[in-house]
């Protein structure tokens, strides 16, 4: 089906708000899901909102949670979520971060305990909109592993996102490397399995230890795991997440004891800069331009229609799904309905023409 952003975002809203969340608190989550959807990151997107309903439904987060400050030296700064919606905590946590990082010409920024960040590169996008660099480390407790290490196939921990973003020039837009450690985002292996479809050959393994492209052994007995990206480079940079985010700020890397919780905690290691601190006279925009114009100038490659640059295939796959909707698959949209409905929605909302 498809339908339009905006009732989206309105469905959505009320599923929210239908689970115990204020009017703010609920939007602030809709638009955020919605937008994930516009930029093609369905995995991050609204099909993520039952499973949200449910952890507020069980207490394993916390409806209308505010940042706690743990300390702050310099331009180095410790906060807790308090296992509050990632939507609003990382909003007002980035706003933090990017007025000391305005002050200071740098914050490090370690953020603790906070229910689903979502795509973390809104949080990048945000920096880059402000004119700063920003540099981000996260991972993933609360629910059973998915990724298996390299050299082994039983799943130990998240897909551990990784994301730089680059601000802006005169002529070129921001530059957006958000991505899972895991050869594909977890939400991803989901969308295919309620899709019906099949996942990259060398994205999962099976419970047997050999390759599979079937997504149900993520999701159905014996499990099987996802694997990482680039082989021991995916699993290197996913070990680096796990001590910068987890080990570093206090929130808890993947371990057995932090598991099976029925919640999604993440922490976050933030490193946001002024591209001006050097102070000396580097043209930062016009080599950003250069390089652009230049590996832009490659020829496409058999099945492409020219180079992009990451950040690129959002913005496409934003305007294309502003002017024609997103498509949500039947049995994600089965799932939102009866979660809606549980929380005291009217089935007519969810009916599409």
């Amino acid at each position: 089906m498809i339908i339009g952003h905006e009732r989206l975002t309105t469905i959505v809203e009320r599923m929210i708000a239908g689970a115990g969340s204020t009017p703010a608190e609920a939007r602030a989550v809709a638009e955020n899901l919605v937008d994930a959807n516009l930029k093609g990151h369905d995995s991050h997107g609204v099909g993520l909102a039952p499973r949200y309903m449910g952890h507020a439904k069980a207490g394993t987060m916390t409806l209308g949670a505010e940042l706690s400050v743990v300390s702050e030296n310099g331009p180095f700064l410790l906060l807790d979520g308090n296992m509050g919606y990632g939507q609003t905590i990382c909003r007002a946590a980035t706003e933090r971060t990017i007025a000391k990082a305005k002050k200071e010409g740098v914050a490090i920024v370690g953020l603790r305990r906070t229910h689903h960040m979502g795509r973390i590169g809104a949080w990048g996008e945000m920096c880059g909109e402000a004119g700063l660099i920003s540099i981000h480390y996260v991972n993933t407790t609360g629910h059973r592993p998915y990724v298996a290490p390299w050299g082994g196939f039983e799943a130990r921990y998240s897909t551990n996102p990784y994301c730089t973003v680059i601000p802006a020039t005169d002529t070129n837009p921001m530059i957006v490397l958000d991505m899972a450690t895991s050869r594909v985002a977890q939400g991803k292996v989901r969308v295919a399995y309620y899709g019906g479809k099949k996942t990259p050959p060398d994205a999962l393994i099976g419970p047997d230890g050999l390759p599979t492209d079937d997504p149900s052994v993520i999701f159905e007995q014996p499990y099987g795991a996802m694997l990482n990206f680039g082989q021991h480079k995916g699993y290197g940079l996913a070990m680096i997440c796990e001590v910068l985010a987890a080990g570093l700020t206090g929130g808890g890397t993947a371990r057995e004891a932090l598991m099976d919780q029925n919640t999604i905690c993440n922490n976050m290691l933030m490193i946001v800069f002024d591209p001006a601190g050097f102070g000396a006279a580097i043209p930062f925009k016009a080599e950003i331009d250069q390089l652009i114009e230049h590996v832009s100038s490659s020829k496409p490659a058999q099945g492409f229609d020219h180079v992009r640059f990451p950040g690129d295939p959002e913005r496409e796959t934003m305007a294309a799904r502003l002017a024609d909707g997103i498509e949500i698959d039947d049995n994600t949209w089965a799932e939102m309905t009866k979660a809606g409905i549980e929380a005291g929605m009217d089935p007519s909302e969810f009916r599409v023409n």
